[in-house]
């Protein structure tokens, strides 16, 4: 079943990216910060941050599921990406947000919208999450949402690693969708 969207929460929506989120995305993927354990590690140009959007875009079409642009409800500005992804590791979930918008809990609540859309209308049996062993705060971000550490591997010439949740049951708490094995 395809995706309605906006997907909301209490402080985040989520949507498809369109071309004209570009700059803004830019923001994000410009930032050294932001991007350090994203990808290969580090910033990208302007016309990368171009191709990412369009290849989103693209995939969005061709599996009916991306990386979506991350919108704050109360500004409606872009804030960073969240979203799924076919990835050789199976489907991946992942996110990004602008640094200004850390430590306030929409990374979590941004993967559990993405995880509701797994479950629900995609019916995704499996899915993956990989973190840099240098990025604890993304592995609490997965711990939250009910993932499960199942060792190490390598993704971008790097240690990752490799979390996995094979099974869902919503469970909501103040208003927010989270999930637990």
């Amino acid at each position: 079943m395809p995706l309605s969207f906006p997907l909301l929460g209490d402080r985040v929506l989520l949507r498809p990216f369109e071309t004209a989120d570009v700059p803004a995305a830019h923001t994000v993927y410009g930032d050294d910060e932001v991007m350090r354990f994203v990808g290969e590690g580090g910033a990208v140009s302007p016309e990368v941050t171009a191709r990412m959007v369009e290849d989103y875009r693209r995939h969005q079409d061709e599996h009916g599921f991306a990386f979506w642009a991350v919108m704050a409800r109360d500004t409606g500005e872009l804030i960073g990406d969240a979203g799924l992804e076919v990835t050789g590791h199976g489907v991946e979930l992942g996110y990004t947000l602008s640094r200004r918008w850390w430590g306030r809990g929409l990374a979590t609540e941004a993967a559990s919208l993405c995880m509701e859309a797994a479950v629900g209308p995609l019916g995704l049996g499996q899915v993956v999450a990989l973190v840099d062993d240098d990025n604890p705060a993304s592995a609490r971000v997965l711990e939250k949402i009910g993932f499960t550490d199942q060792g190490r591997t390598t993704a971008h010439g790097r240690p990752h690693h490799h979390f996995e949740l094979a099974t869902y049951q919503p469970v909501t708490t103040g208003g927010s969708p989270f999930w637990s094995p």
